[in-house]
């Protein structure tokens, strides 16, 4: 386990999602910040930069797969980790996600073991 506490991005419009997660973060000694559709990750985006960032790609408004590729349009986001959440596990979603600029893809509902080391691989990788 690293010793140094990371900030977690979720951009989640589900509360039983943002819960879990936020679970999760914390037990890992982590910061989450939430946000709860794009606008709002825009926003908290512009006053920071997070160390990882878990994306909802079902999104209401500007849906996750056009704010993926707006993350990676600059430069400042670009080298943080993107993990696409999605319900939509249909063939071609996962490719999807991954054009769009994601480094990593969660089905749902998310399986805890499965984001732990996710999270676990990008923010070690990174320090």
């Amino acid at each position: 386990m690293s010793d140094k506490r990371r900030t977690v991005l979720c951009v989640e419009d589900n509360a039983v999602n943002m819960l879990l997660v936020s679970r999760i973060v914390e037990a890992e000694g982590h910061a989450l910040v939430k946000a709860e559709d794009g606008p709002a990750a825009l926003d908290i985006l512009e006053d920071m930069v997070p160390d990882i960032i878990l994306l909802d790609i079902n999104l209401p408004g500007i849906d996750g797969l056009e704010l993926a590729r707006r993350f990676k349009a600059d430069e400042r986001l670009a080298p943080v980790p993107l993990i696409a959440t999605t319900a939509q596990v249909l063939v071609g979603d996962r490719e999807r996600c991954l054009e769009a600029g994601c480094d990593d893809y969660l089905p749902k509902p998310l399986d805890i073991r499965k984001l732990r080391e996710v999270m676990r691989q990008y923010l070690d990788n990174n320090s």
